[in-house]
């Protein structure tokens, strides 16, 4: 499910990884995580998982969890590399992660 979603793709000279965030477009930590990323000129694809039909939505929860079993899903949820993940806008954690 997650391979068919529509990213929206931010171009940057710092490329830590594969760097994809689920965010929703009314959370202010997200919105705060987003204008991080930027700020920082990382590239990354992000998508607001709250705009999307509830068929897809619930599939890319369903995903996530299956993917990151140990984690719960909350946004901003950061996947790096496919294989790593952060839940939440938690700076100093994203500096260190992220290599800034």
């Amino acid at each position: 499910m997650i391979d068919k979603l529509e990213f929206t793709k931010i171009e940057g000279s710092h490329k830590p990884g594969d760097i994809t965030v689920y965010a929703l477009s009314t959370c202010g930590h997200c919105r705060r995580a987003l204008n991080f990323l930027d700020e920082k000129n990382v590239e990354y694809r992000y998508v607001y998982v709250d705009l999307l039909p509830v068929e897809e939505k619930n599939a890319v929860k369903d995903d996530l969890k299956a993917k990151f079993p140990d984690s719960r899903v909350a946004f901003p949820f950061l996947v790096m590399d496919n294989s790593k993940q952060l839940t939440g806008f938690k700076k100093d954690e994203w500096k260190s992660t992220l290599s800034l």
